[in-house]
């Protein structure tokens, strides 16, 4: 058995899916299917209770997943001490984050990282925000980005930037022309909104509720994007994310404009389980993300 089989089996594991410990490990699902037969074989043992329809380990399955954590701990925590003794940093990090934060705000961080240590491999993830806290409590990801942040006990939640909740529509649309709006303007306006579960949403409504004001909600996407080609052909009007939005702005594509009552701000963190063990590359990434206006400012001097 190879330490690779190890960390392929305690994926499928924690993943509950061949397909993802596959795409995790880049190799194909019926690799990891052979891994595991090699391994049952091996050992002589059957690690899955195949006769339960949902994913379930045999009591000997537990524990030579209890077993492999360890091993993979201690293997983990010997080649941070070598990388640290010969000042290296390298290896691969695994990132879950909501699409805002991937596509608008995390590009110009990962471009200055890879950068300054071209050795390491990162892998982006976008996904729910629930999924992103799953993956992360589940190690499928070495660190999750998310907006809006839930404290978990299991959880460190370090804050690395902010951005502002503000309303976006189309040129052409009668509310289209102000610098500023009132909440109140936007009673029984037709409404672009994210889902339900989505944070943003939670705290738009939170907005309009504080305000005593009802919106006409005609669609409801889970993500930025879907949101803004709604608007795009003046379906309604939306709050959303200012930095999601500056693209279609800067071409005159949307128009935007701050509430009256004040900046409604966005606070975006990264998170990783406490006991994560932070290798120099995870390391090295975190301090980065914490010098977002550095980064930010980098960015657009090569931009300029």
């Amino acid at each position: 058995m190879h330490i690779q089989n190890f960390k392929t089996f305690c994926d499928l594991v924690e993943t509950q899916s061949f397909s993802k410990a596959a795409r995790l490990n880049d190799v194909t699902q019926s690799a990891v299917s052979q891994q595991l037969k090699a391994m049952e074989s091996h050992y002589d043992m059957l690690i899955i209770d195949r006769n339960q329809k949902k994913f379930r380990l045999t009591q000997q399955g537990t524990t030579l997943y209890k077993t492999f954590k360890e091993i993979l701990s201690l293997y983990e925590r010997l080649n941070c001490e070598i990388q640290e003794m010969r000042n290296i940093v390298s290896g691969s990090i695994q990132i879950s984050t909501v699409n805002s934060i991937g596509l608008h705000e995390l590009p110009p961080y990962i471009k200055s990282f890879m950068k300054e240590f071209p050795s390491v491999n990162a892998r982006v993830e976008y996904r729910r925000a629930n999924l992103v806290y799953e993956d992360v409590l589940h190690g499928t990801a070495d660190i999750g980005l998310v907006a809006f942040p839930i404290k978990h006990k299991e959880l460190t939640i370090i804050p690395f930037a902010t951005d502002e909740l503000i309303v976006a529509m189309n040129p052409e649309h009668p509310l289209a022309g102000k610098e500023n709006i009132s909440i109140q303007e936007l009673k029984n306006v037709e409404f672009i909104a994210f889902e339900k579960d989505i944070p943003t949403r939670k705290a738009t409504d939170e907005i309009l509720r504080k305000a005593d004001v009802e919106v006409s909600v005609v669609m409801e996407f889970d993500n930025v994007e879907t949101v803004k080609r709604a608007l795009e052909i003046n379906a309604g009007v939306a709050i959303i994310p200012k930095n999601t939005v500056l693209n279609e702005t800067s071409r005159g594509q949307l128009v935007t404009c701050r509430l009256d009552e004040g900046a409604h701000i966005r606070p975006l963190s990264l998170i990783h389980k406490k006991t994560r063990l932070l290798t120099p590359a995870l390391r090295s990434f975190i301090e980065k993300m914490l010098h977002s206006q550095s980064g930010k400012d980098e960015s657009n001097a090569e931009a300029a």
